[in-house]
């Protein structure tokens, strides 16, 4: 016999922790399941300074452990595992757990979150995690004193290319445009940042290195200016590229509502979806604002709103 809870939560990122705390303050005694990545795309920061309540920032992995805390406090069952197959044209909804274990849920909270995203290069596979990274706090410790290059005109790439500037020579900032997209603040502090370089109207053609066996290291990039139509190669050690994310809702194509791009839609000024029963928050359904604590806040809907759902159905 499968195992029925009364709601079922999936990501254990902002929104899904506190999504879980709002469900189990209402004694909805909620299941919560990690997914692949215990405490979402958030723990690949290190500190964190725009969470109101840590006056003096506070680390990332540190402020999700106290999320999960404070969830299971109030009863939440976290769990490790992934979802790998949904049904939720039944009532109530049936989901797999890691292909083995079904789950009767009255009620889901989709919390997934959404991955980096890669250009796709012919090398990057080769050289992942071997000079190729997306994310700067994670890897930037390999490369203090190195050259490296960052790939985007947003927040996300002039934040990485800032932290990187304190631990590298020399940072490349590629920019496929001739403008930045992020806000005016992050682009006063890269433009003043003596060893950041802008490399306008550019994107990467190719990655090169020496590659043995299993083993690889990067040595440079070639790059292709729009505007010259010329090529120029850069000597890099590390190629950081933060060009935006993918929402992670693979698994819910042709069962929910959707956007071009994969982001679950939601109702106006609600989490709900096109299913009733089925709530999304947080970056799964959110390609705007991507922050933390928009996140959080969309996941206390998600939970005030499946308590609602529950009472009336």
């Amino acid at each position: 016999m499968n195992e029925k809870v009364k709601c079922l939560i999936i990501g254990s990122g902002p929104a899904g922790y506190t999504a879980a705390i709002y469900a189990s303050r209402a004694n909805l005694a909620p299941v919560l399941y990690e997914g692949m990545q215990s405490g979402g795309q958030l723990t690949q920061t290190t500190e964190i300074e725009n969470f109101p309540g840590y006056p003096e920032g506070i680390d990332a992995n540190l402020m999700m452990a106290d999320l999960r805390a404070q969830a299971e406090r109030f009863g939440t069952d976290v769990r490790f595992g992934c979802i790998t197959e949904v049904d939720f044209s039944c009532s109530p909804k049936k989901l797999t757990i890691d292909g083995e274990k079904v789950i009767e849920a009255d009620t889901v909270i989709i919390a997934t979150g959404a991955s980096a995203k890669y250009l796709g290069l012919a090398d990057e596979q080769k050289y992942m995690g071997k000079g190729v990274s997306a994310c700067a706090t994670c890897d930037g410790f390999f490369y203090r004193k190195k050259t490296v290059a960052v790939v985007g005109g947003g927040d996300t790439a002039c934040e990485d290319a800032t932290y990187l500037s304190h631990l590298c020579n020399k940072v490349y900032l590629i920019v496929r445009r001739d403008v930045l997209r992020a806000s005016k603040a992050m682009q006063h502090r890269v433009l003043n940042t003596p060893n950041i370089e802008v490399l306008w109207n550019t994107q990467t053609k190719e990655l090169f290195g020496e590659v043995d066996g299993f083993m690889a290291n990067l040595q440079g990039a070639v790059l292709f200016d729009s505007k010259t139509n010329e090529e120029r190669t850069i000597n890099i050690d590390g190629f950081f590229e933060a060009i935006g994310n993918v929402p992670n809702t693979a698994i819910f194509k042709d069962k929910l509502e959707m956007d071009e791009a994969g982001y679950i839609i939601t109702k106006p000024k609600s989490t709900a979806t096109s299913v009733p029963g089925i709530f999304a928050a947080g970056d799964c359904q959110d390609r705007l604002f991507r922050q933390a604590i928009i996140a959080a806040g969309s996941g206390a809907m998600a939970g005030m709103e499946v308590e609602r759902f529950l009472m009336e159905n």
